[in-house]
């Protein structure tokens, strides 16, 4: 028997959470309360479907011929807050012979988060803002455990893909991008910066749930801003991917 834990669902052909197919493990629960947020049904801790790691990994090696070039990824809500159900998934899948990937916001503490991030082979990292004032009015919570674990990561030697909304009237303004690019540059563990356009396909989920959609008049970007956004990030010599409905486009690492 494996460790229980609440689970959202599972995309058996995800090729957008990390290298390769992979089978993608979305947990049930998350602290944060992005404006944005397109899957606002995992927020519930309380909700979704118990499961066991055993399960988890059993269902997953059913599609090992699928997903032997790529591996599994966990995702959220946040899988972080069920850190001993994540890394014993992590750890399963690894004895297996796959490939892992946590995709997290690195919203929890060290001292909770530490072994799964030490047994994973990628982390998945998104940087809500750089900012720490507009992190808490986007997110409900500040930015200092997420930057921690980005600094932990970076002792460890661990990959990561840094991601990262990019959001009119908020994150998506030329000064806050030039600070992001400037802090991101110092780390050696970053391999790409992902960039994702806001888009509204989950507000349907916010009315679903009796929720008042918190970016009515927030309009998607243009592409003239997400080509600054990526010039700026560039300019720093990192190596961006640029994912917009799916459709993606990757540039060179410097340095």
């Amino acid at each position: 028997m494996g460790i229980k834990g609440r689970i959202h669902s599972v995309e058996t052909f995800g090729t957008v959470d990390g290298p390769g197919v992979r089978y993608v493990v979305f947990l049930q629960g998350c602290a944060l309360r992005c404006k944005y947020c397109h899957n606002p049904d995992t927020w519930n801790s309380a909700c979704g479907s118990e499961s066991d790691s055993e399960d988890v990994v059993r269902d997953m090696l059913s599609y090992k011929s699928f997903i032997r070039s790529g591996g599994i990824t966990v995702s959220g809500g946040e899988p972080l807050l069920q850190a001993g159900f994540t890394r014993d998934i992590i750890e399963r899948a690894k004895q297996a012979g796959f490939h892992t990937a946590l995709d997290t916001a690195g919203s929890v503490s060290l001292d909770c988060s530490r072994a799964v991030l030490d047994a994973v082979d990628l982390v998945l990292l998104d940087i809500k803002s750089i900012d720490d004032k507009q992190c808490w009015s986007l997110t409900g919570r500040g930015n200092a455990e997420t930057l921690a674990t980005l600094d932990y990561l970076e002792s460890i030697g661990k990959p990561v893909w840094l991601r990262h909304v990019l959001l009119p009237g908020w994150t998506l303004e030329r000064q806050q991008l030039h600070t992001l690019a400037d802090h991101l540059a110092q780390y050696r563990c970053i391999d790409q910066v992902e960039l994702l356009p806001f888009h509204k396909m989950g507000e349907f989920k916010w009315k679903e749930l009796g929720y008042q959609y918190a970016l009515l008049g927030t309009p998607e970007p243009t592409d003239d801003a997400v080509s600054m956004a990526r010039e700026i990030i560039e300019a720093r010599g990192l190596q961006v991917l640029l994912r917009n409905h799916d459709i993606e486009t990757k540039s060179k690492k410097i340095g």
